[in-house]
């Protein structure tokens, strides 16, 4: 085996093809990582959103948009006294009656853009178990109860939702009362309201949905008093089906992430090619030289992947450095709510694989073609 300091002082000998090496492979593997670390955020918080436990009850027909549901309002004490096994907390059960609505929020600020509002009761914090209050209060008439990611879903400054501020549903302006948090979930990028206030500000006199959650009841019992009711017109889904399937529509965008990181790895993949062709074929007559001393071709190509490794690896830790300044707890906004990316051990692990696969199968055909002629005819080469 050549020894590890020649592969070492190989790779300073071209400052520039060096550049290139590094760089490319950095660029791709911050690609791979930045793909990866938006599916897996996308799919993290879409699963975390939705519980065993909680069922969603929407109207019949409406079960792929909660927003274009329509649930009777008496439907919510209906569900509440008449499915068995339901959750109770201080004799309250935990069924909630809930509008979904999006629409233009605007801030003092003047700035306006789409939000995600919820017009709830007190009550939906029995059945969205996750939700903790972080500062002020439960939104009262004229209040509302903002989300801690939903300043990144209106796009603004967080200062700008803090508590006693003032948002506009259109003309009517309302006071921030509390700011809550419920991680990993969607739930974070909402506006909550009153839902009697909603229910004017909207002018409907139906629910969206209702949630209820369940301790001894199983799923079954829910959607036996669906299909038991047909003059409601109801439909149940568990709520983590609900969101899976919702994961489903948003595949195109995740296949799209993917297109696009392969598209221009590729471009940078074949430019590293290039280079080490370029690279490799001026030593020829090195490698013969060598060979012509003792050395085997296979501890010559093992040198060569040592070299080109050390050079994709010093990419990889470049566009790891990158990545945990640019994209590391980073949030990103998506229609219906607001993800978090994180350089999670499996994205980490995906980098690394990348960077080193480079370095392997990257500089095999380059390397093989360097060391594939004869003794005499490498020798006189120029």
């Amino acid at each position: 085996m050549l020894p590890f300091s020649y592969a070492l002082r190989n790779l300073f000998r071209d400052p520039a093809r060096l550049a290139q090496t590094v760089g490319g492979s950095a660029l791709v593997v911050i690609l791979l990582i930045a793909a990866v670390a938006l599916n897996k955020g996308m799919d993290s918080v879409l699963s975390a959103s939705g519980s065993m436990r909680n069922v969603v009850i929407l109207g019949k027909g409406s079960e792929e948009s909660i927003e274009r549901s329509e649930v009777h309002l008496e439907a919510e004490s209906i569900v509440a006294t008449s499915v068995n096994g339901l959750q109770q907390q201080l004799g309250v059960t935990a069924v909630s009656g809930e509008i979904f609505y999006q629409a233009p929020i605007k801030t003092e600020t003047g700035k306006e853009n789409q939000a995600l509002l919820r017009g709830v009761l007190e009550k939906a914090l029995l059945v969205h178990t996750s939700v903790r209050l972080l500062d002020g209060n439960f939104p009262g008439p004229g209040e509302v109860m903002v989300g801690r990611l939903a300043y990144r879903k209106l796009d603004i400054d967080s200062s700008e939702l803090a508590v006693g501020r003032k948002v506009y549903f259109g003309k009517v302006a309302m006071t921030v009362s509390g700011i809550f948090e419920a991680p990993g979930t969607v739930l974070e990028s909402e506006i909550w309201f009153d839902r009697n206030d909603l229910a004017t500000l909207t002018q409907r006199d139906t629910l969206s949905a209702i949630t209820l959650r369940m301790n001894q009841a199983e799923f079954d019992d829910v959607q036996v008093f669906t299909l038991q009711r047909n003059d409601l017109e109801l439909a149940a889904i568990r709520e983590d089906k609900y969101y899976d399937k919702l994961s489903i529509f948003y595949k195109p965008i995740k296949m799209m992430t993917w297109i696009t990181a392969a598209l221009v790895s590729a471009g940078a993949i074949f430019g590293g090619l290039n280079t080490l062709y370029a690279a490799f074929a001026s030593r020829i007559r090195e490698m013969a030289t060598l060979q012509s001393i003792g050395y085997t071709r296979l501890a010559l190509l093992a040198s060569l992947i040592q070299e080109s490794l050390l050079a994709t690896l010093t990419g990889t830790l470049v566009a790891f450095l990158a990545a945990y300044f640019l994209l590391d707890g980073k949030t990103v906004p998506f229609s219906i709510g607001t993800f978090t990316l994180t350089l999670s051990p499996a994205v980490i692990g995906t980098g690394l694989v990348a960077g080193v696969l480079l370095g392997t199968l990257g500089t095999l055909p380059p390397a093989i073609r360097c060391l594939s002629p004869s003794l005499p005819k490498a020798l006189r080469s120029s």
